[in-house]
């Protein structure tokens, strides 16, 4: 079967930037619902269209393309009595500007006597990736997953 419209692909990847470093590469292989639903880098679904199991590709993607430049106006020094007592560097809180819809996940970077530092920034925006990946199956989309726009089961998301 190719890959097209409404079909769930399932492939193992590699993510890694430009000097080679490995960022990313799950033991497992994962499910996307193809064609537009935002499930993958939409780079590696253009060159994904129409291929079938076994094709192999590397998609060098700019940060534009994936989590976007970094942003230095998303790193926040606020007050430390605003965070739980076991607060420790690497934990994630939700946040955003007061009276916007907004929300980021925001990653304590360093923490002081008084102050905690937290980065709202994807932890690869600003990085240029490579995406290596080998497509490992590819099946029609039930009913039900085209109709919550995302893979179910297997690799997939589980209600």
């Amino acid at each position: 079967m190719r890959i097209e419209k409404d079909s769930v692909v399932s492939l193992n990847y590699k993510l890694s930037d430009l000097t080679g470093k490995i960022m990313e590469e799950p033991d497992a292989p994962i499910s996307y619902l193809h064609g537009g639903y935002d499930g993958i880098f939409p780079m590696v679904e253009e060159e994904l269209h129409s291929k079938e199991v076994g094709y192999s590709c590397s998609v060098l993607m700019e940060p534009e393309n994936t989590f976007g430049e970094y942003d230095s106006d998303l790193v926040r020094v606020e007050p430390r009595d605003l965070f739980p007592d076991n607060v420790t560097v690497g934990m994630q809180f939700e946040g955003g500007e007061e009276g916007s819809d907004d929300a980021f996940i925001y990653t304590v970077t360093d923490i002081a006597e008084d102050k905690v530092v937290v980065d709202g920034n994807h932890p690869f925006a600003g990085v240029t990736l490579r995406f290596d990946c080998t497509v490992t199956a590819v099946r029609p989309a039930t009913s039900e997953e085209l109709a919550h726009g995302h893979v179910h089961g297997a690799h997939g998301h589980e209600h």
